[in-house]
């Protein structure tokens, strides 16, 4: 922890706050907006890979298991600990240079501002975002629909990643975070820590559909407004605080 948040305020403490606000922030983002976006394809995941299980084999295990669609997750989290560990190094290179040292806050800033646009406008400023990138989105549907069938194993965990690179204002402002967190090291922790976040209400939506995911949503919206809040507080404290 030391290695990779040293240079945020009271070190250690602030590598532990960072990280609390990444969890936080993909938990609420993973309670409205991921469901939302991502719900489909976890569902259709969920219904093929239960398919493929004859009706005398099936059980409450392969109904979690369906649910659960470990190898999926896996393989976001993958891509998006690369993509963390990847702006963690561009964000720390760019401080490398004399002058520039105010870059890490920047991004910081940048990040805080993410999160209070989403506390004050919600996530369909962010489906927004993903919207004008559609393109993109629909090259990287074109890529994954195979994928669909059997979405099993190494199918799955390959599934995971490439629908990692989807456009996602919410991921934007994670990677921000990253790219502010001092290195490689911390953006890979700090993305890890936010795709931890996004796990729960995909499994609920998985597990239970989109009746479920829809009371998990409206819970998450009550109290997204504050939290989301109280993170771009603490991310712009930090900011304010490097460059002090």
């Amino acid at each position: 922890m030391h290695s990779a948040f040293a240079f945020l305020p009271h070190g250690d403490v602030g590598g532990l706050a960072l990280l609390a606000a990444m969890l936080l922030a993909g938990l609420i983002g993973g309670g409205t907006h991921c469901v939302a976006m991502c719900g489909p394809f976890v569902l259709a995941q969920t219904t093929a890979r239960l398919e493929s299980v004859p009706a005398a084999q099936m059980s409450e295990f392969h109904r979690l298991a369906g649910a659960a669609l470990v190898p999926y997750h896996l393989g976001r989290a993958t891509t998006y600990i690369t993509l963390g560990a990847m702006a963690g190094a561009v964000g720390q290179t760019i401080r490398s240079f004399p002058g520039l040292d105010w870059v890490a806050a920047g991004w910081l800033f940048f990040a805080a501002a993410m999160f209070l646009a989403y506390a004050i406008f919600g996530s369909g400023l962010f489906r927004t975002t993903a919207a004008k990138e559609s393109r993109w989105g629909r090259i990287l549907g074109n890529v994954a629909r195979p994928m669909f069938a059997r979405p099993t194993g190494i199918r799955g965990y390959v599934l995971g990643m490439t629908l990692g690179f989807l456009p996602c204002g919410l991921l934007y402002g994670a990677l921000a975070v990253a790219a502010g967190s001092g290195g490689a090291s911390g953006g890979a922790v700090a993305m890890a820590a936010f795709v931890i976040g996004t796990v729960p209400g995909l499994v609920v939506t998985g597990l239970a559909g989109h009746l479920a995911a829809g009371r998990w949503q409206r819970m998450a919206r009550v109290a997204a407004p504050l939290l989301m809040s109280v993170n771009a507080v603490m991310l712009a404290w930090f900011a304010w605080r490097l460059v002090a």
